[in-house]
């Protein structure tokens, strides 16, 4: 078992180890697109993974959750060749769509695998600790990798592609070492079986109502996280006046703070319990993100390393809650892929406003209006929670 989880850590260290992550909004300015293309192919992007992730899904269910694992490497292997040799608005387009590939065939089948390969040995528990463990590791990792990407990409521009690629290839050498785990299956790959499936997971939210609660829950936290890591970083920091070649050490800093988080999260326990948690961190993450309107270059560190923090408490608790309320193996890879397609929605459609509002200037408000949102839903969330957890008990 040992050997088998350090594979799977080994997997997702790499797997994760976007080298270009810092400044990929740099590079693309840099070869000439503008904001409003750039941001188009972040909407595209999510709007793919979106139409991806259900069919992958059902592939992971049916075909098993460690081949999709591979199939996920080799597309983002595929993926990271792109940025090098095609430097334009079509390469970045494809390469988008591609990293959508990827990340859509191992975001319900990575979970699945490890948290049925520890139900199978008894400890369907210690699943938090060890993803929270995992997840950590990859983020020291990428302290390292990013802390210096800045001035790496001033020395060569597509260096921080080349690093992707090679980090690729080691995960996907990780990704054929692991062994397969036994569950039930559902049935073929036909559409008829595909609708049937459907039903089945359909059924699943009927009999355990608290199942879409978590998923709603989820995606008010990862959607901010995502917002503020990904889309908004760069732009944030430009505005706050940092150079370029500070976005890495930036990046490292924050991932410090989440990695802390993420292999630390077992003492919130100690105060909430995982469903109150995720509602609590969510709430005070928003916070940090309305603060970031006003906040000075200081001030901008300061919190941005509390975000991440947050973000690193709430992913292991949200995973664990999630897996835990899943009320059928078989289709387990299915129902996570169903939050991934709500993530990716609304961030589709967030990421669709973010340039407008770059372009008139109006990021603060773009921060303001986002922390509001997620307050507002959260509060929703609660109401809806103090009708079902009652009747799912």
């Amino acid at each position: 078992m040992t050997r088998v989880i350090r594979c799977y850590f080994g997997f997702q260290f790499f797997f994760g180890l976007l080298f270009w992550l810092p400044v990929y909004y740099e590079y693309q300015k840099r070869i000439g697109l503008t904001d409003e293309q750039i941001f188009r192919i972040q909407s595209i992007y999510y709007i793919a993974f979106c139409l991806l992730e259900i069919p992958t899904g059902m592939v992971a269910d049916q075909i098993g959750r460690r081949r999709c694992m591979r199939a996920g490497a080799a597309a983002l292997v595929a993926a990271s060749v792109l940025p090098i040799y095609w430097q334009s608005y079509g390469g970045f387009l494809a390469h988008f769509l591609l990293i959508a590939l990827a990340r859509s065939f191992i975001s319900g089948a990575s979970s699945a695998y490890l948290y049925d390969l520890l139900a199978r040995a008894g400890d369907a528990q210690g699943f938090k600790d060890i993803e929270g463990r995992s997840r950590a590791y990859s983020l020291y990792g990428k302290v390292v990798c990013w802390s210096g990407i800045g001035l790496l990409m001033d020395w060569k521009l597509t260096l921080p592609y080349w690093l992707t690629l090679g980090a690729a290839v080691v995960a996907l050498g990780f990704s054929l070492a692991l062994p397969p785990v036994e569950v039930e299956r559902p049935g073929g790959l036909g559409l008829g079986s595909a609708m049937k499936r459907l039903a089945e997971v359909g059924r699943s939210f009927a009999r355990v109502p608290v199942l879409g609660l978590v998923i709603a829950q989820g995606v008010a936290a990862f959607v901010l996280a995502r917002i503020v890591q990904v889309n908004l970083f760069q732009p944030v920091l430009g505005e706050k006046g940092f150079s370029v070649g500070t976005y890495g050490g930036v990046m490292a800093l924050m991932t410090v703070f989440e990695a802390i988080g993420s292999a630390r999260s077992g003492w919130v326990r100690r105060w909430l319990d995982d469903f109150a948690a995720v509602f609590a961190l969510t709430a005070l993450a928003a916070v940090c993100v309305g603060l970031l309107a006003p906040a000075g270059g200081a001030a901008t560190l300061l919190l941005l390393s509390v975000f991440a923090y947050l973000t690193g408490l709430l992913y292991p608790i949200q995973r664990q809650l999630m897996n835990d309320v899943i009320p059928d193996s078989k289709h387990r890879a299915t129902i996570m892929s169903l939050e991934s397609i709500v993530d990716r929605a609304v961030n589709a459609w967030l990421a669709a406003l973010i340039g407008g509002y770059l372009a008139a200037g109006r990021l603060g408000d773009y921060l303001v209006l986002s922390a509001v949102l997620t307050v507002a839903l959260l509060a929703v969330l609660w109401l809806w929670s103090r009708v079902q957890r009652p009747r799912a008990s």
